[in-house]
């Protein structure tokens, strides 16, 4: 996606109109949102456990931050989406919240431009506007902290379906 700004990345469906794209999007980079909002927007059919990505994340970015404004050639400016408080080793394909769509988005600096792939094993193409959406934020965050433009972002899957009905995503 050769842009990949909030602007061009903000996509409003039937499932994901404006509000919920701005709530699962601040939830998932950790900051504040109501409890009316939380109400209002959080449905099972949006992603459930899989989809909640913000446990740590405001450590993670910072980290990243931290990686970049150090060493801007370096490759180990990762968020890990998966495990973030039991470790791998005590994972259960029973536990949705433990088997997330995403598993990373890997930050980097090329051509003078804050890059990201990210690695998903499976994308449900109803879901795909919340996640770009949040992916798009989530840059464009780390863009203004590196006082760096925002390149392309490539969005890597191992499995597509067309939404959480699917069987065994």
């Amino acid at each position: 996606i050769e842009d990949i700004s909030v602007q061009s990345s903000t996509v409003e469906t039937e499932l994901f109109p404006l509000g919920a794209l701005d709530f699962y999007t601040r939830k998932n980079m950790g900051w504040q949102y109501t409890q009316e909002e939380l109400d209002k927007w959080m449905l099972p059919t949006r992603g459930g456990d899989q989809g909640d990505y913000r446990d740590g994340m405001q450590e993670k970015i910072h980290n990243v931050i931290d990686c970049l404004r150090t060493e801007p050639r370096s490759k180990r400016a990762i968020i890990p989406i998966p495990f973030p408080s039991e470790g791998s080793k005590t994972v259960n394909w029973h536990d949705q919240g433990q088997t997330k769509c995403c598993r990373e988005l890997h930050l980097y600096i090329e051509d003078g431009q804050l890059k990201c792939t990210g690695i998903l094993r499976m994308q449900n193409a109803s879901i795909f506007p919340k996640n770009i959406h949040f992916f798009a934020t989530l840059l464009e965050h780390v863009g203004r902290e590196l006082k760096m433009p925002v390149g392309e972002y490539t969005h890597w899957i191992t499995n597509l379906c067309h939404d959480r009905s699917a069987i065994s995503c």
